[in-house]
């Protein structure tokens, strides 16, 4: 028998193509989004005159990169809820870690090479605490605004999910390790500034920190980060191993009798939103000028996923908007009628659970698909 001949005349067979990391209109919107970021936003800042009325001015752009960060961890937070199902009420805890790396740093880039830190001096400390030996390297830090929060969520994550802990159970452990948490950053003798946490900041590597390039230049870097980690995400949840996380939500106990263990794959995204929301809050301290304790309150925590529910998650844009309408709508509220802003974020809260379950986006979405009915109907 040749078998050459016989193995030559078997069908060819093909294999189904990777689906793109993103469609042309969405790369479109992305480059669209990438441009206003990093050249139209600093032309309308530095170079338009301040009377004109498409001046960019100092205010809008710190409160944009501080929304920008707040984006960062509702994405982080939509791949650990909306992908993978676990409820996080304690990610406040990751941003406040990465921020207070970054504050440690500011700190002594402030106080000077040799000198305490305005704090420590106030309290009468002799010298530096050991945990911050590294703090007045900038590569350090870079390092630890990944690995601290990292860290944390590795070694918590790792009990919690050997335990099987989830649901309601899961939420009510994250905001009571986040509470736990601000209540020891309280206390002075920690050596992170106290009720009042770390502020003045003046400098980042050597150059003044007020300068109007220097903001401009966090808010590019911050919307690039942002894009970036919109990337990742999306590479993520498109992969086998965003599907297995899909999947671990839909039915986990089917994932397990299909001989896929879900420790790993929850405990591998659990840490990567950690650092990503380590990353924003590190982001954050040097264009709001303050980091402390309140960051990790229980509130903060809550609002992080009232930012992805609003927006719609398990979409990974959603959380995003969502971030961002929420956020503009505090920013406006709290000074037209600061009394009716926590009302409003409740009562936003309440409408989008019962009227709006896919948040946002899924609303556009359904109205696009409506329009897109009528128009197959008109044709037809």
């Amino acid at each position: 028998m040749d078998l050459t001949r016989n193995l030559g005349s078997v069908p060819h067979v093909q294999l189904p193509s990777r689906k793109p990391l993103l469609t042309k209109v969405g790369w479109s919107a992305f480059m669209v989004a990438l441009i206003v970021v990093c050249a139209l936003a600093p032309v309308l800042n530095l170079w338009v005159a301040e009377g004109s009325v498409f001046h960019l001015s100092d205010y809008a752009v710190r409160l944009l990169g501080k929304i920008m960060c707040y984006a960062i961890c509702a994405l982080a937070m939509d791949l650990i809820w909306g992908y993978t199902g676990i409820l996080s009420l304690g990610h406040g805890l990751f941003f406040a870690l990465g921020g207070y790396v970054m504050g440690m740093y500011l700190s002594r880039q402030s106080a000077g090479a040799d000198e305490l830190p305005a704090f420590m001096v106030f309290l009468a400390w002799k010298e530096l605490p050991w945990f911050w030996a590294l703090s007045d390297s900038f590569v350090a830090t870079f390092i630890l605004i990944f690995l601290v929060p990292g860290v944390v969520a590795f070694v918590f994550g790792w009990f919690a999910f050997r335990s099987r802990i989830k649901g309601v159970y899961f939420s009510i452990i994250t905001q009571a390790l986040t509470y736990a948490a601000m209540l020891l950053f309280f206390r002075n003798e920690t050596g992170f500034g106290g009720n009042n946490g770390f502020t003045d900041f003046k400098r980042i590597l050597g150059m003044p920190l007020a300068t109007q390039e220097m903001r401009m230049a966090l808010f590019v870097i911050t919307g690039c980060t942002l894009l970036g980690f919109f990337l990742l995400a999306r590479w993520l949840v498109r992969s086998k191993f965003g599907r297995v996380l899909q999947a671990v939500r839909d039915a986990e106990t089917r994932v397990m009798f299909s001989g896929y263990s879900p420790l790993p794959y929850k405990l591998t995204i659990w840490v990567i939103s950690a650092m990503m929301c380590g990353v924003a809050g590190a982001l954050y301290v040097p264009q709001v000028g303050i980091i402390n304790p309140v960051e990790m309150s229980a509130a903060s925590s809550i609002e992080i996923a009232v930012w992805t529910a609003v927006g719609g998650r398990g979409t990974l844009v959603g959380p995003m908007v969502g971030a961002f309408a929420v956020n503009g709508a505090k920013s406006w509220l709290t000074v037209a009628a600061p009394e009716f802003w926590l009302y409003f974020l409740g009562g936003l809260f309440i409408v989008v659970t019962l009227f709006m379950p896919h948040g946002i986006v899924g609303v556009v979405r359904k109205l696009r698909s409506k329009l897109q009915g009528k128009k197959k109907a008109g044709v037809a």
